[in-house]
């Protein structure tokens, strides 16, 4: 995968599939610990201890519409190979969560590619979920809470036109914004 909101959309699609009802995607940059940390977790139906020791084998998938699995080895080789690694922690009927580190200055990290617009497109194409996602950047961070958004606009979705084209511009004007206080 060329950057890691693909894999941030890989491991969150993993999750719906999964049956989570709601994900918290969560990205930190820290500068001065040089570490990049991403995290998604999920109510979903979590994995066995088999499952789980058997994740990073590519020919390995619980999906029955083909024989591979290539997301989590292909994000654990990609942490790795930038001074980083990969936990994911899960249990049956409790959800999983994965967690990818890499060093955030390391020359083999992908880039973070357009994260606001992968994050738009899982938000607004699944209803049903209620994401959480919020990105740090050093001190400047911000937040979507989707079950709050949906409350102050009376909706059950934020697919409806408007709104996306609203919340598209809000996750791309902050991410802006963390891009602008990184550089300062």
């Amino acid at each position: 995968m060329e950057d890691l909101s693909l894999h941030l959309l890989d491991i969150a699609m993993n999750s719906i599939r999964a049956g989570a009802t709601a994900i918290s995607l969560e990205i930190v940059e820290d500068r001065e610990a040089n570490l990049l940390t991403f995290a998604i977790r999920d109510n979903g139906c979590g994995m066995t201890e088999d499952q789980l020791s058997r994740l990073h084998d590519p020919f390995f998938t619980t999906r029955k519409t083909r024989r591979v699995g290539l997301g989590l080895p292909l994000l654990k080789q990609a942490a790795e190979q930038a001074g980083g690694g990969l936990t994911v922690t899960s249990a049956p009927g409790e959800g999983t969560t994965v967690e990818a580190q890499f060093g955030l200055d390391h020359i083999d990290r992908p880039p973070l590619g357009d994260v606001a617009a992968t994050v738009w497109s899982l938000i607004v194409t699944n209803p049903r979920v209620e994401f959480e996602y919020r990105h740090a950047r050093d001190d400047a961070a911000f937040e979507v809470k989707t079950a709050e958004l949906k409350v102050k606009l009376a909706t059950s979705s934020l697919g409806q036109p408007r709104l996306a084209k609203a919340l598209k511009k809000y996750l791309a004007d902050n991410e802006g914004r963390l891009a602008e206080a990184a550089a300062q």
